[in-house]
Order: structure tokens, then sequence, then C-alpha cells
């Protein structure tokens, strides 16, 4: 896997301990240079103000709150980002983020790696997918709109 497919610096943010675990050695695993991880909303955009990542993953639903603060500073900065979530399509996000790729957990390594590389490539600029936390379609296969 060619370095530049994936971004140098990932944000995660996971209140799970052992998901972001597993998320991280995944990451690292795949190549990308630094992985850092915050459980809270507000550690998340200290980390964002201090260093602003290449790409994130964000868990919708942490302990006592939901990661839209963070996705808004995402969105502002044009930093991709994916939204990952246990609920699938259950989760309503808000209207501005209703377009947002979700990743379900669990996922495979095949999913993460091309949600990584597809994010990183294309900024998830005006797509509709939900990706099944399993396997993500080939990159450039998404198609714009898709789901309107």
């Amino acid at each position: 896997m060619k370095g530049d497919e994936l971004p140098n610096d990932v944000l995660i943010v996971e209140d799970d301990p052992i998901i972001a675990i597993d998320f991280e050695d995944k990451i690292l695993g795949f190549g990308v240079r630094t992985v850092r991880t915050a459980q809270t909303v507000a550690r998340a955009l200290d980390m964002i103000a201090d260093r602003a990542p290449d790409f994130a993953l964000l868990d919708v639903g942490l302990i006592h709150e939901k990661c839209f603060a963070i996705a808004d500073r995402l969105d502002a900065l044009n930093i991709p980002f994916v939204f990952v979530t246990g609920y699938g399509r259950e989760i309503e996000l808000p209207l501005a983020f209703g377009d947002r790729l979700r990743l379900s957990k669990p996922c495979s390594s095949e999913a993460l790696v091309d949600a990584l590389k597809e994010g990183f490539r294309s900024g998830w600029a005006d797509r509709r997918n939900d990706f099944g936390g399993q396997v993500l379609p080939a990159p450039g296969s998404i198609e714009p709109g898709l789901g309107k």
C-alpha cells in the first residue's frame, strides 16, 4: 500500500477504549504515521486546535454526548471524516451531515482501510452511501448523489 494513499495523521474519537485501541492498531498497521485518540468532544476539539488531523473517525454516540461539534469543526477546516456507529442507519444525524458516510461497528480491516484511502483521497465530497461495516465499494465506484 502506497503511503500517499493514506493520511499521515488520523484522529479517532471513540469512548470505548477497546474499540479505540483496535482502530489504532489497525490504522498503524496500514502504515499511517500518527494516530491520536480522544474519548470526549472537549478533548477532540483541543487536539484539533493543537494540530489538525488529515482525517478523523467519529463515534457518533459518545458517553453523555454526540460528536457533532467535532464534525462541525472538521467540516469548517475541510478535514475529511467518517461517522462510526454501532447503530447503522438507525442513528439520526443532523441535516447538515445527513449525507456523510457511516462505517458500522464492528468493521473489517478492509472496510476501514478503504474508508481511510477513499476519504483521504476525495474528502467524501458530496457522497451519499452507507458502508455496512464490511466491504466497501472499490475506490472510485461510489456515485455522488446516491441515495438522494
